[in-house]
């Protein structure tokens, strides 16, 4: 089971909160895949992090760079499926609501999701709910005045 982290975007967008988690991930010695809601967002999300300032170097791919087994950060608009991250990948980021179908495949799952936008508040809680139900290990992070503050966790189950 994955270890799945919502994470509230209260102060920011996405493209400010995503490199610095991107940034944590790759100093940790992990990959990560980027799963987009579509290509037109992950053409945006690549122009974005080569400009960002902090951390100010991301290496990452799309399916136009390619090479996907060089790449640190792997930005997709397609759910890879069975097959898992092109990339090696054990961190999946989910952004604007895409979903997965396989999150076992992975070891952390961070579903970044608008607080701004009350559809978007209501999906997260909607895979929410589904992930607890599938057994997955949660937790409920929120934008604050300090960083990231963790307002609820679930523990997971092992699976049968």
């Amino acid at each position: 089971m994955a270890e799945i982290g919502f994470y509230h975007l209260t102060r920011t967008g996405a493209d400010q909160a995503l490199p610095q988690l991107l940034g944590r991930t790759l100093a940790a010695g992990q990959r990560a895949l980027v799963l987009c809601a579509s290509p037109e967002r992950v053409a945006a999300l690549d122009a974005a992090l080569w400009l960002c300032p902090d951390p100010d170097w991301l290496p990452h791919g799309t399916a136009g760079s390619g090479e996907a087994e060089l790449q640190p950060v792997w930005l997709a608009a397609a759910d890879p499926g069975a097959a898992g991250a092109p990339n090696g990948a054990r961190f999946l980021f989910l952004l604007d609501g895409a979903q997965s179908d396989r999150l076992e495949l992975y070891d952390r799952v961070f579903d970044l999701f608008d607080g701004a936008d009350e559809a978007a508040v209501q999906a997260a809680r909607g895979r929410w709910a589904a992930a607890r139900a599938a057994g997955h290990a949660l937790a409920y992070w929120q934008q604050g005045g300090r960083g990231w503050e963790r307002k609820a966790q679930v523990a997971g189950r092992a699976a049968p």
